[in-house]
């Protein structure tokens, strides 16, 4: 008797068939998408990009390289979400396409196996391998090598994508954020609150200072904070490219380390981490020993903006040497689409006294960032970061605020190259500094 052919696992497959056939092919959404937007091609667009998955799903077509490239190219910035009536899912959609390509191996080559191993596999499932990482580019930074090779020409001689590459690099904070925040940090007023602030991955080595801020920001407005100091990562980077296992195995090892029952509310300030942490339930809902904890997880995560603006902010006073700000608000992508936070930022914003903000031409926009799609798709990131900042002049500020450090580096970049003499900022950063200047 012939052995059963078994039928290699699909995530497209196994997702439920109500989620693949909701979208309605309305195209309401095409007006939205930036990758459509430049191309003008349906396969570019949410629509055509959801037809394919439906294909596969229904067994009418394969997975191949063709369908990956596809996946990869897509930006991930949800902004179809926000714009479609029928409510489609995408996020749930785009991350099981991409863990279809990943399965199916059709993207493999020895040199993308690398560099997803030794980053994706090794490098973020620890953050004391990243510190690590970090420690040695701060030396190289500090110790003025990096811009003494810059300065002589020598990257000159490098591929262009490498030099490119090398601009991109960030800077690494002096300290990172166990270094700068105690494990508890007392409510400054009556404590109300007790919450764990999340100092994620590279928001603890480029923006530990982001962290310190949301921290006495928090104290501030009546909340004792808890801040862990070796933390995990939260897994998004994982989710969103393929490795569906290891997101599942980092968002139990969160839910671990902050259980939800212990806490009001546990807070990041990293858009694209904040999307991704609201849907654990999602990711373990299979799993018989997490998934109620999962759900409990998700409703105690909140974005900073989000549980300042629901606690009631207490607006920074006005003192006598008040700096005049001229500030506009970009909208990183997880945060308005993944999470429909927009008004919150703008509040927080508004409190500031002497910071006159004005709004900022396609707003909610992707920069191109995305993640490390600035890295694996530099031309459409360079193109959608221009158009970002060609706005940015246009609004005639001096202070950019975002609330993602993808966006904070994107855009940093980007200003540099052009020699605009701006400051790219957290919104936090602004409400902390305020305090500060009332306490001095």
């Amino acid at each position: 008797m012939p052995e059963p052919v078994t039928q290699p696992f699909s995530f497209l497959k196994q997702l439920d068939y109500s989620v693949v056939q909701q979208c309605m092919h309305c195209g309401l959404c095409l007006p939205t998408c930036p990758t459509y937007d430049l191309t003008k091609l349906e396969k570019h667009s949410p629509r055509g990009r959801i037809a394919l998955m439906r294909a596969i799903a229904d067994e009418e077509i394969e997975t191949t390289r063709t369908f990956g490239e596809e996946m990869y190219y897509c930006l991930g910035c949800l902004a179809c979400m926000t714009a479609c009536p029928a409510g489609v899912n995408y996020a749930e959609l785009f991350e099981h396409a991409r863990a279809e390509v990943e399965s199916s191996g059709v993207m493999k080559n020895p040199t993308r196996s690398l560099i997803r191993h030794w980053t994706i596999g090794w490098l973020f499932e620890d953050q004391r391998r990243l510190q690590f990482l970090g420690s040695l580019l701060r030396a190289y930074q500090q110790s003025g090598l990096q811009q003494m090779i810059r300065r002589s020409g020598l990257l000159r001689l490098l591929p262009r994508r490498l030099q490119q590459l090398e601009k991109m690099t960030p800077t690494i904070q002096p300290q990172f954020s166990h270094e700068r925040i105690a494990w508890k940090t007392p409510s400054k007023a009556q404590p109300k609150y007790k919450v764990a602030l999340l100092t994620g991955c590279a928001q603890d080595l480029i923006f530990s200072d982001v962290n310190q801020d949301t921290a006495e920001v928090l104290a501030r407005n009546g909340c004792e904070v808890m801040t862990p100091p070796e933390q995990g990562c939260c897994g998004s980077l994982h989710a969103h490219n393929g490795e569906w296992a290891q997101a599942q195995n980092m968002a139990r090892r969160m839910i671990d380390q902050f259980p939800p029952e212990s806490f009001d509310a546990i807070i990041t300030n990293a858009a694209g981490c904040g999307s991704h942490l609201k849907h654990y339930s999602g990711l373990l809902k299979d799993d018989p020993q997490y998934a109620d904890r999962a759900k409990q997880w998700d409703d105690r995560i909140k974005d900073i903006h989000e549980w300042i603006a629901q606690i009631g902010l207490e607006a920074p006073k006005p003192v006598s040497q008040q700096p005049d700000l001229i500030a506009t608000y970009h909208e990183a992508c997880h945060l308005v689409h993944g999470q429909h936070i927009s008004t919150q930022p703008r509040e927080i914003l508004r409190s500031i006294p002497g910071l006159t903000l004005v709004e900022l031409t396609e707003s909610s926009w992707c920069c191109g960032s995305a993640g490390i799609y600035n890295i694996v798709q530099p031309d459409t990131a360079e193109e959608l970061l221009q158009r970002k900042l060609n706005h940015i002049e246009k609004s005639k500020a001096t202070v950019v605020a975002t609330g993602n450090p993808g966006c904070l580096l994107q855009i940093q970049n980007g200003a540099r190259e052009r020699g605009l003499p701006l400051r790219i900022v957290h919104p936090i950063t602004l409400l902390a500094e305020a305090y500060r200047r009332e306490e001095s």
